[in-house]
C-alpha cells in the first residue's frame, strides 16, 4: 500500500483479521511518518476505529512481529499511552514475554528504551534479558544492549560485560568503539574488559577510522584508563587526520591526552601548528583548552615564540569574557610554561578577583584557589619587575595539616618518618607535612649548615610558612632541604619526566632557596 486510503479500505474487507489489522496500522504509521501526514485526519476517518476494534477480536491471534510493531505504531498515530488500545497491546506483550525469541526481546528492549517508556513493560523486559543473558551469542546484540539498554539495569550491564569479555576477540573496531563508549558514558570502569578490548584493538591490522580514534580517546580519558600501547597507536594514527578535524575536536583530543598524562611530542607539535594555521577558526575557549592541556603535560612547542605571541594576542581584551575558573586555569598554565605577562598576573591577583573565590567550598573553587597560590608564587619568584598586587599574607595560610594527618600514610611516607630522625640526629632536625605559602606541600624539611650538619629546623625563620616558629636567621652557608615525594600521577607515562605541576613545584622551591631531595 502506498496511501492511507488503501490501508483504511481494508477495514471493509470480509477477511480482515486481527493480525492483518495490526499490519495495516503499522503500515499507516510508517506512511504517516514518511509522507509527513496529519495523523489527526487518519484517526478521524470512520474506518480507523474499525481497524482498532478488529485488533481485540482476539488480539492473541496477532503474530509476535506485528504485535511488537504496534507498541511503536499506536503512539506514532497519536493514540494516548494510557488508552485502551495501547494498554491492551502492552498487556498482551507482557503475557508473551517468556515465549518471545531472544532477538525480538532485544528489539523490544531497544525500542522501549528509545521511547523512554515508563510503564511496567520495560522493567519486565529487562528482567527477562537478565535471566536469558547466556543465550546471547551475537556481538551486534551485546553491543546494542550495552549502548542502549545497559544504563537502565546495572545487573544486566554486569552480565553484558561478562558476555563482552567472552566475545571480545570477535568485535570489529566500530563495535569495540561502541562498547568502550558505553562503559565511559555509564562510568563503569570494568578493568578486565577494558584490558581485553585494548589487547584485541592492538591486534587489528588495518588503520582505525577517525571516529573510532576520537571516541576511544574520549572514552579512555573519561574512564582514566591508561594503556600505553593503545595511546601510542591512537596518537600515531590521529596525527595524519589532524588537519581534517574541527577546532572543537582538536581541543577535545588535547584535553583527553592531558587527562591521561600522555605526551606524544609529534602530535602535540602538530596541534600547536594547527592552532597557528587556524587561529581565526578557534574560539578563545578552545584555544584556552589546548593551552591548559599543554601546561598539564609540560609541553613547550618548538615554535614557542610564535605560538605564545598568538596566545597573548588572542587573549588581549578577552579576559573579562572568560569564566573566573577558566581565566585562573589559563594564567596558571602560562605560569607553568613560563610565559606569563604582568597584566595577566595583575588581573588574577587583584583583590576584586580573588575575593570572588574566597568562601566557596566547592572542589572547583578550591582547585582554583590553590592555582592562585601558585600564580602568586610565580609573581614573587619568577617575574622580574613585577610590582604587584600580590595575595595578602592573611590568605596564604593553608589549613591542611589536619587533613593530611588524617590521610593514611603510604609505605614510603612511613619509611621516611622512620629513617630521617636517625639520619639527621633526632626529631628536632626535621619537620613533616609542611604546607608552604607557595601552594606546595613538602613531605619533610631539614636545615643543614655549611658542613652539611643538621640544625634544629624550628629555631630559624621560615619565610615559606605563613607562621614561623623560629626567630633566628639562617647561618651563613646554611641551606634548607625539602624532601619531596612524587606520586606516579605527577610523571608522564613515558619515562620519568615530571609533568607541568611537578615541574613548577621544582622551580618555585629552588627559587625559594631549597635544595631538593626527591623520592618516588
Amino acid at each position: 500500500a502506498s496511501s492511507p486510503q488503501e490501508l483504511l479500505q481494508l477495514s471493509r474487507g470480509p477477511r480482515l483479521s486481527s493480525n492483518l489489522a495490526a499490519l495495516a496500522i503499522a503500515r499507516l504509521a510508517h506512511l504517516a511518518r514518511q509522507q509527513q501526514l496529519d495523523t489527526q485526519g487518519i484517526r478521524g476517518d470512520p474506518r480507523f476505529p474499525h481497524l482498532l476494534g478488529t485488533l481485540d477480536a482476539p488480539i492473541s491471534q496477532v503474530w509476535n512481529a506485528p504485535l511488537l510493531q504496534l507498541l511503536q505504531s499506536l503512539p506514532a498515530l497519536g493514540l494516548a499511552q494510557g488508552g485502551h488500545q495501547v494498554r491492551s497491546v502492552e498487556q498482551e506483550v507482557l503475557w508473551r514475554l517468556r515465549r518471545l525469541p531472544l532477538r525480538q526481546l532485544v528489539l523490544l528492549a531497544e525500542r522501549l528504551a528509545g521511547q523512554g517508556h515508563d510503564g511496567p513493560l520495560l522493567p519486565e523486559v529487562l528482567r527477562k534479558l537478565e535471566l536469558r543473558w547466556t543465550e546471547l551469542d551475537s556481538t551486534h546484540t551485546v553491543v546494542t544492549l550495552m549502548a542502549k539498554v545497559g544504563h537502565l539495569s546495572p545487573a544486566l550491564m554486569e552480565r553484558l560485560e561478562d558476555k563482552a569479555l567472552e566475545l571480545a576477540e570477535q568485535f570489529a573496531p566500530d563495535e569495540l568503539r561502541r562498547v568502550v563508549l558505553a562503559l565511559a558514558l555509564q562510568q563503569r570502569r570494568c578493568v578486565p574488559l577494558l584490558r581485553a578490548l585494548s589487547y584485541h584493538l592492538l591486534q587489528k591490522p588495518a588503520e582505525l577510522p577517525l571516529p573510532v580514534l576520537t571516541d576511544l580517546l574520549f572514552a579512555y580519558s573519561k574512564l582514566s584508563f591508561q594503556q600505553p600501547q593503545v595511546l601510542h597507536r591512537l596518537s600515531l594514527e590521529l596525527q595524519p587526520h589532524l588537519g581534517s578535524l574541527s577546532p572543537a575536536q582538536v581541543s577535545r583530543c588535547a584535553r583527553s591526552f592531558a587527562s591521561l598524562r600522555w605526551l606524544s611530542r609529534p602530535l602535540a607539535e602538530a596541534m600547536a601548528q594547527y592552532c597557528l594555521d587556524n587561529t581565526q577558526n578557534l574560539s578563545v575557549t578552545q584555544l584556552c583548552g589546548i593551552l591548559v592541556a599543554f601546561a598539564r603535560l609540560n609541553f613547550q612547542p618548538s615554535s614557542s615564540e610564535e605560538f605564545f605571541s598568538m596566545i597573548h594576542e588572542r587573549l588581549q581584551g578577552q579576559e573579562q569574557q572568560l569564566d573566573i575558573h577558566l581565566l585562573t586555569d589559563v594564567v596558571w598554565s602560562l605560569c607553568v610554561l613560563q610565559q606569563p605577562q604582568h597584566p595577566h598576573l595583575r588581573q588574577v591577583l587583584a583583590p576584586e578577583f580573588h575575593t570572588r573565590l574566597r568562601g566557596d567550598a566547592s572542589p572547583r573553587a578550591q582547585s582554583s584557589w590553590l592555582k592562585l597560590l601558585h600564580i602568586n608564587a610565580t609573581a614573587r619568584l619568577e617575574a622580574p619587575g613585577y610590582q604587584g598586587p600580590f595575595l595578602p599574607p592573611e590568605v596564604l595560610r593553608r589549613d591542611r595539616d589536619g587533613d593530611r594527618d588524617k590521610e593514611k600514610a603510604t609505605p614510603l611516607q612511613r619509611g621516611l618518618r622512620e629513617a630521617l630522625p636517625g639520619a639527621l640526629g633526632g626529631h628536632d632536625h626535621v619537620r613533616y607535612n609542611v604546607s608552604t605559602v607557595y601552594g606546595w606541600d613538602i613531605d619533610a624539611e631539614a636545615v643543614l649548615d655549611g658542613d652539611n650538619k643538621p640544625l634544629p629546623v624550628r629555631d630559624f625563620t621560615a619565610p615559606h610558612l605563613s607562621h614561623s616558629e623560629g626567630t633566628k636567621p639562617l647561618p651563613p652557608g646554611a641551606r634548607r632541604v625539602a624532601v619531596l615525594r612524587w606520586e606516579l600521577s605527577q610523571f608522564s607515562s613515558r619515562g620519568r619526566e615530571l609533568l607541568g605541576r611537578g615541574s613548577m613545584a621544582r622551580r618555585h622551591l629552588r627559587a625559594a632557596g631549597f635544595l631538593l631531595a626527591e623520592v618516588s
